[in-house]
């Protein structure tokens, strides 16, 4: 008995003398400073998680084209809002993020958007399963297909988005399975042209005038509607102008006007002598066509001081050619009209096969756009003898122009624009290029309407998905792990050197 004593005693001795030695002390030390160090970690990632949910834009983008970062133009316009905006997306938020990357992409941009805002935009999921009222507040859209993403609104004005509005795809690869497959989100875009759209008190109208073939000017009238103008589609061989539109617009006419419909254009425009309308005219330039013969549209436009050119103009200056194989695709100049509010006039305009226009009267007329002094023109009737150098004009040659009469309260004005293809839906698509946005700025500005005209770029994340970080993302990097770590390592070090040699 004496002897399990003695040795229940010395296993106390032992493990106190254990405990009191200096390899334990030591490595108690080290275990401590490793669980305290772990649990630091662990404190720092729920903090920042905490603070990234509630501050989206405290997550780090390392993608090398910002893709899950606003643009500049989004963080302005949606960081001036006057007017409270609520985006209603009609999915459950796991439906949505579950449909693929764009989609966790597109929820990373709204969150930040609605940072962004200070509270004037927020946006919501709603699932029209559980809600099947919620699709009876918005009569106007068409819930019976399955592409609508969500609507936007602003008080009683609203707008659907569709998934064309918010999301790039395969088209290729979509008419052959019928599936989707992703290329991009456009989600920044659909919301700012969502939010111009719902925000807008009043309807500035633009009527298209149809009834002589014309075609494809559905890039034009969505730039419009994107903008808040009213758009509306005019026969003036069964109907006539209204009475509230200020602008009217004929896109590429295959026909020419008839004398009747020449005549009720000339007394909009006159507007029983206060003026204040506003023609704009983009004829059919075709190689394919030539020349098409329209004396009722000349005649019109020679009333007003211009003449359209007979035959295309072409540019010899290798600065100004877009395309090296082409001498009828280039860049033009601006003038000093309708480029002071371009937000970014060193973006160019382009145009393809423009005819030109010659300014007959410059007290009326004047060119907007224009080509370099290496322009010339070559004729409809030209065969391969034509010389192109020979006949360089040696100055600028208008692409497009404007004509003014002012009348008692203001002006009315004729715009010609010499290149169908100069606002196509896919030139325009170029973000490269400056051509819907010079011509919203000018329909803006004739209009005495705040340019709000916002072009961003879908984003893609199928290249350099982790590309080069941004400067922000490099300070905070060389600051946590160049800076922060080492100092504090070295602190650690520093601490624990000093214990031991005091011991």
């Amino acid at each position: 008995m004496a002897d399990n004593k003695e040795t229940n005693s010395s296993k106390k001795g032992g493990l106190k003398r254990l405990l009191q030695s200096r390899k334990m002390r030591h490595g108690s030390l080290a275990a401590g400073i490793t669980a305290l160090a772990v649990a630091v970690v662990i404190l720092i990632n729920v903090i920042a998680g905490l603070l990234v949910d509630r501050f989206p834009d405290l997550k780090a983008d390392l993608t090398g084209n910002n893709a899950f970062g606003l643009s500049s133009d989004t963080e302005e316009y949606i960081g001036h809002l006057k007017k409270d905006v609520k985006l209603y997306i009609v999915s459950d938020e796991n439906t949505f993020t579950s449909a693929g990357t764009y989609f966790v992409q597109a929820k990373t941009l709204l969150d930040k958007m609605e940072s962004k805002s200070g509270g004037k935009f927020t946006y919501e999921f709603v699932n029209t399963t559980e809600n099947p009222n919620f699709t009876k507040n918005y009569p106007n859209i068409n819930w019976t297909t399955k592409t609508n993403v969500g609507v936007i609104t602003c008080g009683d004005q609203y707008k659907g988005l569709s998934l064309d509005d918010c999301f790039t795809y395969d088209q290729d690869y979509y008419n052959y399975y019928q599936s989707y497959q992703w290329t991009g989100t456009k989600i920044e875009e659909a919301v700012v042209k969502g939010a111009l759209y719902v925000t807008s008190d009043e309807r500035i109208v633009v009527d298209v005038l149809t009834g002589e073939g014309e075609s494809g000017y559905e890039g034009l009238t969505a730039l419009l509607t994107d903008n808040a103008y009213q758009v509306n589609e005019v026969s003036l061989l069964t109907g006539k102008l209204d009475e509230n539109a200020d602008f009217a617009l004929i896109y590429a006419p295959q026909t020419d006007l008839s004398e009747a419909a020449a005549e009720t254009l000339r007394t909009w425009l006159e507007n029983g002598g206060k003026y204040g309308k506003n023609l704009i005219y983009i004829p059919t330039v075709n190689p394919g066509v030539g020349e098409l013969k329209t004396p009722n549209l000349d005649a019109l436009l020679n009333d007003w001081g211009m003449e359209l050119n007979k035959g295309y103009i072409y540019e010899t200056s290798d600065d100004y050619r877009w395309n090296p194989n082409s001498i009828f695709t280039y860049l033009v100049d601006y003038t000093d009209y309708y480029k002071e509010n371009l937000k970014n006039p060193n973006v160019p305009v382009v145009t393809n096969y423009a005819c030109g226009i010659t300014i007959k009267d410059s007290n009326t007329a004047h060119a907007i756009l224009q080509t370099s002094d290496g322009a010339g023109i070559y004729p409809y009737d030209a065969d391969e003898s034509f010389d192109v150098k020979a006949n360089v004009k040696g100055e600028p040659l208008a692409i497009a122009a404007e004509a003014q009469k002012a009348g008692t309260d203001t002006y009315s004005r004729v715009l010609v624009f010499s290149s169908s293809t100069m606002f196509s839906e896919e030139i325009m698509n170029y973000y490269s290029f400056n051509n819907g946005a010079y011509f919203m700025n000018a329909v803006n500005t004739i209009a005495d309407k705040d340019d709000e005209t916002v072009v961003i770029e879908s984003k893609s994340l199928q290249a350099d998905t982790l590309g080069a970080p941004t400067a922000s993302t490099t300070n905070v990097i060389l600051i946590i792990f160049v800076i922060l770590l080492p100092a504090a390592m070295l602190v650690v070090g520093i601490i624990l050197w000093i214990r031991r040699r005091n011991r």
